[in-house]
């Protein structure tokens, strides 16, 4: 929580909206402080992360970087390798063990993010909740949500509104809250989603979570539209593709080119996981009952 005006603040909003390739394009600024300069690197390595540039990634962070990239490194490391995971889990838990580097934010959060993915939520939840950023409040939030613990994850908002209401983590925390509470909080999220499209560049993660609001409500032909305009954006967007196979079977059309895209390029996502092992029980019972 920086004191003064943040240089990275545009970089670090265009990050926190999805639109990676602006933060990257914008993110030659002069005069930064050594701690800055990393900062701005580690939201830079993260934007090509997320459109998929792992190599990029893993080859331009050397061993003499400071350790937040050292740290987000890894995360290229787990996500472009699954068959190596493990090696790279371990080496990870070695680090946050060590007493001299353990307690660094940027580990912390890139533990939380690769520990939530393993889907082993107590222990990411042991490496943000001591907080200390707003990404680190934000992810703790995600963590919640997932157990389905909006009591928890109701607390973190409290304290991310302490901290700065404005924010747009905080923002974005809140509509994450509301729509895993449902019923009348749906609009409220649908709202700032929509403050969202009005204030920044469309992209996939703001286009999606207005869809999601729609299809809570039951607009699942607004959600389609809002759904193929992310498409356009990116034809290989995991999120929009899974959330085109759920609104397709709502409103009456086949889903199966989008779960088919899915399938090929995101063979880890948690939908394509559900649908196999769904498949495999019904192989299964089929074969019991013949």
């Amino acid at each position: 929580m920086a004191a003064g005006p943040d240089r990275l603040f545009n970089l670090g909003n265009n990050f926190y909206v999805g639109a990676y390739q602006t933060a990257i394009n914008s993110s030659e600024i002069p005069n930064l402080s050594p701690e800055d300069a990393v900062e701005r690197d580690c939201l830079v390595f993260r934007s090509y992360i997320a459109l998929g540039s792992y190599q990029l990634v893993i080859s331009e962070i050397d061993e003499a970087a400071a350790t937040p990239l050292q740290a987000v490194k890894v995360l290229a490391m787990y996500l472009s390798s699954p068959a190596n995971k493990e090696s790279t889990i371990s080496s990870l838990k070695e680090w946050l063990s060590d007493s001299t580097v353990g307690n660094n934010a940027t580990l912390r959060l890139i533990a939380g993010i690769i520990f939530m993915h393993e889907e082993d939520y107590n222990e990411a939840l042991k490496h943000t909740h001591g907080g200390g950023t707003m990404d680190l409040h934000a992810l703790s939030i995600q963590i919640f949500i997932k157990m389905h613990r909006s009591d928890y994850a109701e607390k973190q908002l409290r304290v991310m509104q302490q901290y700065d209401e404005d924010h747009t983590l905080t923002q974005l925390a809140s509509a994450w809250l509301n729509l895993a509470q449902g019923c009348s909080k749906i609009q409220e999220a649908y709202l700032i989603f929509q403050d969202f499209c009005e204030k920044y560049p469309m992209t996939c993660l703001i286009l999606n979570g207005k869809a999601v609001c729609c299809m809570q409500m039951g607009n699942f032909d607004e959600a389609e539209t809002l759904l193929l305009e992310a498409l356009n954006k990116d034809a290989k967007d995991p999120e929009t593709l899974a959330n085109l196979v759920v609104c397709s079977l709502h409103v009456g059309k086949s889903s199966s080119r989008y779960f088919s895209q899915l399938k090929l390029s995101h063979p880890e996502h948690m939908l394509v996981k559900r649908v196999s092992s769904a498949e495999d029980n019904f192989e299964r019972a089929v074969q019991s009952v013949a």
